[in-house]
C-alpha cells in the first residue's frame, strides 16, 4: 500500500549555532485511512514534528532537513501559497487547546464557514449551512443556533467539537490530532475519542494521533512510532507493541497503562 504520507529523517533545531536537534532524523508513513500513533511523554518531539509537517514551527525552531511527501509532493519544496492550499484541504490539525486556538471574537460558525471559503469550497452562504451540518456532525445539540454562539459561551468539550468540524470542514484527507483530549476530563475524553473513530470512517481519515498517553494509542491507532528525545525508538503494528515492546522506554510507558498489554486496539474496520 503506498503511503499518503511518508516523511523521512526529518531534522528540526531550535539552535542551529549548537546543534542541538528537537527532531532528530524521523521517520514513518501513513497510508490512506490509518490511524499512527505517536506516542511520548511531554517534550520528545511530537508537536513540533506535526507543526513541521504542516510547515508552522515559529522562529527560531528551523526544519534543517529531510523530506515530507503528501500526495506525491515534497512539501519543504513547495512555496508558502501552495502550502496554504495544503493546509486544512489536505491535512488539516486538530489543536490540544481550543480555546486559545478558536478565535474569541468570531462567532464559531463563522470560524467553520471560514475554512470553507478560504479554499473558494463554497460560497458564504452555502458555507454557514456546511457549518451547521458540521456542528451536527460533531453532535452539537441546536447547531442552527449554536452557530451564532461565540467560543466562551461553550463548555470545553463543545469547543473541542468545535475544532473538530473546523479540521473536517475541507474533508482532508489527513488530519493531525496534537494530544486531542488533554484538556478535557476522562468522561468526556471517552466521548472525544469515540466521536474521533466515528468520524474517521464517515470522512475516510487518515489520522496522525500525537498522545503521551499509551492507553489512548491502544484504543485508537493501528501502527504506532515511540519518539523519544527527537528520535523514534520503536514502531510497528499496535498489537505487537503492546504484547512485545523491544525498547526500555516503551516498556515504562506502557508501565503507566495498567492492563495495556492486554488491551487490543477497538477500531472497526
Amino acid at each position: 500500500m503506498s503511503a499518503l504520507l511518508d516523511v523521512q529523517h526529518l531534522t528540526v533545531t531550535f539552535d542551529a549555532a549548537r546543534g542541538t536537534r528537537v527532531v532528530d532524523e524521523v521517520s514513518f508513513t501513513i497510508a490512506a485511512g490509518e490511524t499512527l500513533g505517536l506516542v511520548g511523554e511531554s517534550g520528545s518531539g511530537k508537536s513540533v514534528t506535526a507543526f513541521s509537517i504542516l510547515r508552522l514551527l515559529q522562529p527560531p525552531g528551523r526544519i534543517m532537513g529531510g523530506r515530507i511527501m503528501f500526495e506525491g509532493r515534497d512539501l519543504l519544496t513547495l512555496s508558502e501559497r501552495d502550502m496554504r492550499g495544503v493546509r486544512g484541504a489536505g491535512i488539516s490539525l486538530i489543536f490540544q487547546e481550543p480555546m486559545t486556538a478558536l478565535n474569541p471574537v468570531m462567532r464559531v460558525g463563522d470560524q467553520i464557514a471560514e475554512a470553507l471559503t478560504a479554499h473558494d469550497m463554497a460560497s458564504r452562504s452555502e458555507a454557514r449551512n456546511r457549518a451547521i451540518e458540521l456542528l451536527d456532525a460533531v453532535h452539537i445539540t441546536d447547531p442552527a443556533r449554536r452557530v451564532g454562539d461565540y467560543p466562551h459561551q461553550l463548555s470545553g468539550g463543545m469547543r473541542q467539537r468545535v475544532m473538530i468540524a473546523i479540521a473536517l470542514a475541507c474533508r482532508p484527507p489527513l488530519v493531525i490530532a496534537d494530544e486531542p483530549t488533554t484538556a478535557l476530563d476522562v468522561t468526556i475524553q471517552a466521548q472525544m475519542l469515540e466521536l474521533i473513530r466515528e468520524l474517521q470512517t464517515e470522512f475516510d481519515l487518515a489520522l496522525l494521533l500525537i498522545t503521551h498517553d499509551f492507553g489512548v494509542v491502544a484504543e485508537m491507532a493501528d501502527r504506532v512510532a515511540v519518539m523519544r528525545a527527537g528520535r523514534i525508538v520503536e514502531t510497528g503494528p499496535v498489537r505487537h507493541i503492546l504484547r512485545a515492546p523491544s525498547h526500555e522506554y516503551t516498556r515504562q510507558l506502557l508501565a503507566a497503562v495498567p492492563g495495556a498489554r492486554a488491551t487490543a486496539p477497538n477500531r472497526a474496520r
